[in-house]
């Protein structure tokens, strides 16, 4: 008995104004109710002490029981409410730790059959997300990042191609560079529950956007699933976004809207230039690299859902075949015979970036988080999801891919998430298999594979993957990828840099590209 009139003294310090306030009202009346009833229950007990003996121990020894049961709903009830206090940030500032050490063991096939590998390339990743809510419309998030390679402090710039201009950063924080600390996410959120007074919810943001890590990619990598979809998106961006709840206004269970745009490169004079005004547009550049689309549930109940994807980017980035060309002979000249000479030609050839033309994007996407109705509790547990996705390139003179002109390619991405048969309460496994076409082209250069994008691949990947919770925070997790090519260029920008070739086509123009690849990874994961 003393141990509940403690819990009760804890239930009602849960339901004081100052804690209401971070919990959201649902959590705060299943408290409430879950208290009247232990209150109930112990006064029953009270009232069988005064009877018999027998009765009294067969009656309590039920109810006791009952109230076991319901303070264990109540713990999970209350640790759910703190969980949602601490993520939220109501009232000040709050943090979350994601620290990642990882090993991976990287391994390429060239199409001669030589090899390039890193047997153990070991990288620490920290994430630091911050939340604050200023009043009940209106929040900040934000998250730094950290990821670097064991012992390595170089800092490998991402401008070594001399784009001209801002120096990209489309892979910021999912590329292993230096020590510093970077922002990978900053943005405000707005909602509104009613649309000029109609009943639709709606919500805007402006920012450094979460724009990698979205469904389905997050599955894998057992987190919740970001803005776009990463079939056909999975880069760093800047930018804003508009969505509207619309399920009151189709009919249709759960169904929602959302507007995105940014900017993914700027063409902007430096602020110290001799020549130009500063953050002036340089005439002798590319243009800015925009992106404007929209993203849309048509239904999900909770278990079935459909999820599709449509952007348009303009004036995308690749090299030009004449300087890619001379670069590739300046390339060859230097391997057969090193010099000075040779080795200030291969400087002088390196291309830069131009402006190769437009792309669109689109994928539609099926998920169902349980299989079947009540078959068992595996099933219930089983994720699985279909996703189909297209590539349109809209190039200018310079052509898109090697070509002038306008290419399709398609993809497709199938997967699986369930309970480990050996340990289901504690891990995951999981499996997915990709398939691109000739010119798939996707923007997913973000991608957390240091072997290269398999969303991406122009050929076949596949990958298995075991995640396990070793603690509340702790989690252990080893995965195998395997990308197998048809065709070159699955990697590259989208100039003639990424023009498709067999292997036999590309050892016969010179070249000796990755025919395979794979990494083995093993990692442990601390979250709270």
């Amino acid at each position: 008995m003393k141990k509940n009139l403690i819990r009760l003294s804890v239930v009602a310090a849960l339901t004081t104004s100052s804690f209401a306030s971070d919990i959201n009202k649902e959590m705060l009346n299943q408290i409430q109710a879950l208290k009247a009833q232990i209150e109930a229950l112990e006064k029953k007990v009270a009232e069988q002490e005064v009877k018999q003996q027998t009765q009294t121990s067969a009656v309590t020894t039920v109810d006791e029981k009952r109230i076991e049961k319901i303070e264990k709903k109540l713990d999970t009830v209350s640790n759910t409410a703190t969980a949602a206090k601490i993520q939220s940030g109501n009232d000040n500032l709050k943090w979350d730790v994601d620290f990642r050490t990882q090993v991976d063991n990287i391994q390429y096939k060239h199409a001669d059959g030589s090899k390039s590998e890193n047997n153990a390339l070991l990288t620490n990743r920290l994430w630091l997300g911050m939340a604050y809510k200023a009043d009940d419309n209106s929040s900040f998030h934000g998250k730094l990042s950290y990821n670097k390679a064991f012992g390595d402090t170089a800092n490998h710039s991402q401008s070594n191609t001399n784009p001209g201009y801002a120096n990209f950063d489309w892979v910021t924080n999912e590329n292993a560079t230096d020590n510093t600390i970077k922002l990978k996410e900053a943005y405000w959120l707005y909602t509104q529950e009613k649309l000029f007074g109609s009943d639709i919810p709606w919500a805007a943001s402006v920012g450094r956007r979460p724009s990698t890590d979205g469904l389905p990619i997050n599955i894998r990598n057992d987190q919740q699933a970001n803005s776009p979809l990463s079939h056909v998106v999975d880069v760093e961006f800047d930018g804003f976004s508009i969505k509207f709840d619309t399920d009151t206004l189709t009919g249709l269970t759960g169904s929602w809207l959302k507007i995105c745009g940014g900017r993914g490169l700027t063409n902007a004079v430096p602020r110290f230039d001799m020549f130009s005004p500063a953050y002036s547009q340089d005439d002798d550049k590319n243009v800015d690299v925009d992106m404007l689309g929209f993203i849309a549930v048509p239904y999900d109940n909770g278990q079935y859902s459909v999820h599709m994807n449509y952007a348009k980017a303009w004036n995308l980035i690749g090299f030009d075949g004449q300087s890619l060309q001379s670069f590739n002979t300046a390339y060859g000249a230097y391997q057969s015979s090193p010099s000075s000479t040779t080795a200030y030609n291969l400087q002088m050839a390196t291309p830069s970036f131009k402006d190769v033309g437009d792309i669109d994007f689109a994928t539609i996407l099926f998920k169902t988080e349980g299989i079947g109705d009540g078959i068992s509790d595996y099933l219930d547990n089983t994720i699985a999801f279909a996703s189909f996705a297209a590539s349109k390139t809209n190039p200018n003179s310079l052509g898109m891919l090697g070509s002038t002109d306008s290419e399709t390619g398609t993809s497709v991405w199938l997967g699986i998430n369930a309970p480990c048969p050996i340990t289901p309460d504690v891990a995951k496994i999981g499996f997915e298999w990709n398939k691109g076409s000739k010119y798939w082209r996707s923007m997913t250069y973000g991608e957390d594979t240091y072997a290269g994008s398999k969303i991406a691949t122009r050929g076949q990947a596949w990958e298995v993957y075991r995640n396990q919770q070793l603690t509340k925070s702790l989690t252990w997790g080893v995965s195998y990828v395997f990308m197998d090519y048809d065709y070159t260029g699955s990697n590259s920008f989208f100039g003639a840099d990424g023009t498709p070739m067999t292997m036999s086509q590309a050892q016969a123009a010179g070249q000796n590209p990755v025919a395979e690849a794979q990494d083995v990874r093993t990692y442990i994961r601390y979250k709270f």
